[in-house]
Order: structure tokens, then C-alpha cells, then sequence
């Protein structure tokens, strides 16, 4: 019997969702269904059936996604999986290309996604578009440059949930408002994402704390971390495991790693999506001590380049003419003059290239100067990956700080 791909009926979901658990290894908890449908109505998830049994699913939350300039709406890719019985029967294929084209019908511009493999997702256009940066601090290597003790002005809390919902959510918005790649959050999604504290998430680690930054008398800082205590012959070898950090200011972000730094019992800081950009590797003393790692992480696939180059700002310079290929969305393909507007044209390409390399430059993490070192792209134009590079520039690299 042939594949079905749609959307699942109310009663489908749960079962479709056990599907993705079973081919990550996991079983999916009461707590975690009844969380996940409020988030992922079933309109934007579709499963794959084999004879009236679901084999496969993917999903799509809905976020806006913060762009060079502004803010753009995006799908969130998620909750991928195909069953082991029924892998390389071109199913996610199926769904991948049916997810693409709902997102696109739905007039969200863009789509991004974490890649569980990093391998899959480069043949649906998808390009590596926020790296990550995980950092493993050792608190013993810890301390910062030409640092007095914190001012009296600097003052730490420790904040119940509540509490926490009500005053951090201002420092995220501050800081995502002036940052790509942060996604944007309702109340569910603070109160049952990210603030939430089930007993499976911990992992053999502390409750949550939320802990709160007040510098010169104003919110500037905050932290949700947990700690996970182990001892050593009678000696603490804590580690303090950060969920996610925001820090309004350089001097804000001083006192967040040195708080963070200094949790009793503790001697590791480890912060999985840390910013790439974090000037703390300037401020201490020891920046080898923050063993930081990169990683791919937030991927980015444009499914309207028209609309994602419109939505965007660029720096003053001479107009580049882009032309772009794209395989699996027909509507995309064609050139593109990219400057102080953005328009379709028929004029000759300064740049060729494809749809996936263009979503690696699309928020600042990459350049064409870079693509055209690594044969991503094809230059036509002499001086051309300079010229657009400049267009492109941010004077930050985007960051996402948070797996969905």
C-alpha cells in the first residue's frame, strides 16, 4: 500500500508523536503531550501513514524570527523522525517537501531547524545560517581583566517562577529586538519551554533557578541554570549546567559570568548555546579556560527569497545582482538586484549560486567572500563577493540560543 502524508486528526497526534519518540530511543510522557499540543496544532504537523498507521512525522511551530533589520515569520522545523522499519522509502523526502510548501502557502518566508543530523537537511535547501557556541568553563581558570570587586550596584536574585516569567521576558525582547537569530515567544512557550522544570529534563541535575541581574538599580541580566553536584574524595566537582543567559550590556555580561562563575559547590560552567559574539573571551584572563566549541547549529532554509531579501536591511553600497538556484521550490529560482530595494530583474548575474548557501549568508554568519573561498558560489563579476559581503555585513553574528 502506497504512503499517506497529511495532517493528523486530534486523536492521530499522540500516536504520530510516539512515532518521533520511538525513533529517537524515548517514550513520550502525559506532561509532554499535553505541553505539545498546545504548541503544534495539528494543521501544522503532517504524518506519514502506512496502512492507517502513522510511520513518520514532522511539525512546524510558528515563530517569528529576528532578521538584520527586523523580524520576519518562520516555520520551526521539528519533531522529524521516520520509524526504523520504514527508513529509505523516501518518506521524509515526502514530508519535507509537503512541509516546504504548507510553510510557503502559509506565507511564512522562511523555515529553520536544528538538525539532529547534520547531514540531511543541506539537499532541501537547507544552509547552516546561526552557529553555536558551547562553552565548558573551568571555574578554577575563571577571572576577569583588570577586574575591581562588583560595584555595590550589582545585585543578584534568586526568583521563583513566577517571578522569573514577570521580569525576564523584557531583558530577552531588549536584546532579541537587536540580534538575528533569536525567536520570538508567547506565553506558553516561556511558561512551558523555557521556564518549565519537569523531572525528566533535569538529568540528574539540580531544580531550576532563575536568577536575576539588577544593575544601578534596573533589570540587566538573567540566568536559568541548574546545578549538578558530584564530590570527589570529600572535594566539590559541581557543574553549573545553564539552560540560557541574556545580558543587556557589556558590564551586565561581566557580572553574569562572574555569578555564574562562582555558584558554590562548583568548579565547570556549562552553557551548550553560549553567544558566539560573547565578549567575555575579551574580559578574562584566561579564554582557553572557557573551552569553547562550534557548532552548526541553526539552520535556515529560504522558502520566498523575495520576500526573506525584502524583509531584511543591508548597508549602503552599489547593488549586486543575485542569481539563485533552487531545485525543489521552482518559484524561487531567478536573479534578484539586492541593495536599498530588492527586486526581481533580468539583467546579468554579479553572483550564482544556490538557495542553501544563500540562507549561510542570509543573517550574518557568513559572507560571499567566504563562499566563494569554499566554491559556493559563482562569481561573475570581478569584485562582486566583496561588494555583496559589504551589502550583507552585520556587526554582530546571529545567534540562537535555544534547540526546539
Amino acid at each position: 500500500m502506497s504512503i499517506e502524508v497529511r495532517a493528523p486528526h486530534e486523536d492521530e497526534l499522540r500516536p504520530a508523536m510516539q512515532v518521533a519518540e520511538t525513533a529517537f530511543a524515548d517514550i513520550l510522557e502525559d506532561a509532554d503531550f499535553e505541553r505539545e499540543k498546545k504548541t503544534m496544532p495539528t494543521e501544522r504537523a503532517l504524518v506519514a501513514f502506512d496502512d492507517g498507521r502513522p510511520v513518520a512525522l514532522a511539525a512546524a511551530y510558528r515563530f517569528d524570527l529576528s532578521v538584520p533589520g527586523g523580524q520576519l515569520a518562520c516555520g520551526g522545523v521539528t519533531w522529524v523522525a521516520v520509524l526504523p522499519t520504514h527508513r529509505r522509502r523516501g518518506i521524509l523526502r515526502q514530508l519535507m517537501m509537503r512541509q516546504l510548501n504548507d510553510i510557503h502557502g502559509r506565507g511564512e518566508p522562511i523555515a529553520a531547524l536544528w538538525a539532529s543530523e547534520a547531514a540531511i537537511y543541506g539537499r532541501f535547501g537547507y544552509g547552516i545560517s546561526a552557529p553555536s557556541l558551547r562553552i565548558e568553563s573551568e571555574s578554577r581558570r575563571f577571572a576577569l581583566r583588570d577586574d575591581p570587586w562588583p560595584a555595590p550596584q550589582a545585585v543578584w536574585r534568586l526568583l521563583d517562577l513566577e517571578e522569573a516569567y514577570a521580569r525576564f521576558p523584557p531583558i530577552y525582547e531588549h536584546v532579541r529586538l537587536a540580534r538575528a537569530g533569536l525567536l520570538s515567544r508567547n506565553e506558553h512557550w516561556w511558561r512551558e519551554h523555557r521556564l518549565a522544570d519537569p523531572e525528566r529534563w533535569r538529568h540528574g541535575a539540580s531544580r531550576k533557578s532563575y536568577a536575576l541581574l539588577e544593575l544601578d538599580g534596573e533589570n540587566a541580566a538573567y540566568a536559568v541554570y541548574r546545578v549538578k553536584n558530584e564530590w570527589e574524595r570529600g572535594f566539590p566537582k559541581g557543574e553549573v549546567r545553564v539552560t540560557e543567559a541574556f545580558a543587556t550590556s557589556p558590564a551586565a555580561e561581566r557580572e553574569l559570568w562572574r555569578y555564574l562563575s562562582g555558584v558554590d559547590l562548583t568548579v565547570k560552567v556549562d552553557y551548550f548555546a553560549a553567544d558566539p559574539a560573547a565578549s567575555i573571551f575579551l574580559m578574562t584572563r584566561d579564554p582557553r579556560g572557557l573551552q569553547p566549541v562550534l557548532g552548526d547549529g541553526l539552520w535556515l532554509r529560504l522558502v520566498d527569497v523575495e520576500a526573506a531579501l525584502a524583509a531584511r536591511s543591508y548597508r549602503p553600497g552599489e547593488p549586486v545582482v543575485l542569481e539563485v538556484h533552487d531545485e525543489l521550490l521552482p518559484w524561487n529560482a531567478g536573479r534578484y538586484r539586492v541593495g536599498e530595494e530588492v527586486e526581481r530583474t533580468d539583467a546579468e548575474p554579479d553572483l550564482v549560486l544556490d538557495v542553501a548557501d544563500l540562507a549561510s549568508v542570509y543573517l550574518g554568519a557568513f559572507d560571499f567572500v567566504r563562499l566563494a573561498r569554499a566554491r559556493r558560489v559563482d562569481v561573475r563579476t570581478p569584485s562582486a563577493a566583496e561588494r555583496a559581503s559589504e551589502l550583507f555585513r552585520t556587526s554582530l553574528p546571529p545567534w540562537c540560543p535555544e534547540i526546539f
